[in-house]
């Protein structure tokens, strides 16, 4: 048997969204193991914190494939990406695209990656045609403002979300 094809799928996922959901369900086809890399990025503000990111995700996770998220990890990460890459053995950054604005960004910091490690490839997955116009701080802008996020976000995230920002309204009431 070959060598296991270990594919890392790196985000702030602040929340996890139905994009999200949908890409590393089809990631999982690619690799034979998938890591759902978290990162702290405290410079962006999240609004959930890493521990609470990494939960929705393992949620998610495990109502996948009828319970079955054997093949799927989640950690916490906070240090250079290529160097979490390399202490977990992956060959494969896996990353989703939107639309064509995500993709200078994304293809720079693939030929950055690139120039750190040329043994790692960076896929690109699009998303899916229902899911190419929801992004985190969209789905955080429209629940702030108290619009219905459930089409955009797994029933569960959208629970948490509503609670914390209750949480958040008491704290400045």
């Amino acid at each position: 048997m070959g060598q296991l094809r270990v594919g890392i799928y790196p985000g702030t996922f602040d929340p996890i969204t139905n994009g999200h959901v949908d890409i590393i369900g089809r990631a999982t086809r690619l690799v034979d193991r998938l890591v759902i890399a978290v990162a702290a990025n405290p410079d962006k503000g999240p609004m959930f914190n890493l521990q609470e990111r990494v939960e929705m995700i393992q949620e998610q996770v495990a109502l996948m494939r009828n319970g079955d998220g054997s093949h799927i990890e989640v950690r916490p990460f906070d240090k250079l990406l290529m160097h979490f890459v390399q202490d977990l053995g992956a060959t494969l950054i896996l990353r989703g695209l939107r639309a064509v604005s995500d993709f200078e960004y994304e293809f720079q910091m693939a030929g950055m990656n690139t120039r750190l490690d040329p043994n790692v490839e960076t896929i690109f997955l699009m998303a899916s045609e229902r899911q190419q116009f929801i992004a985190s701080r969209f789905v955080k802008e429209v629940a702030r403002l108290g619009g219905d996020i459930s089409h955009f976000v797994p029933p569960e995230v959208a629970q948490r979300t509503a609670r914390k920002l209750a949480q958040q309204d008491r704290r400045f009431a």
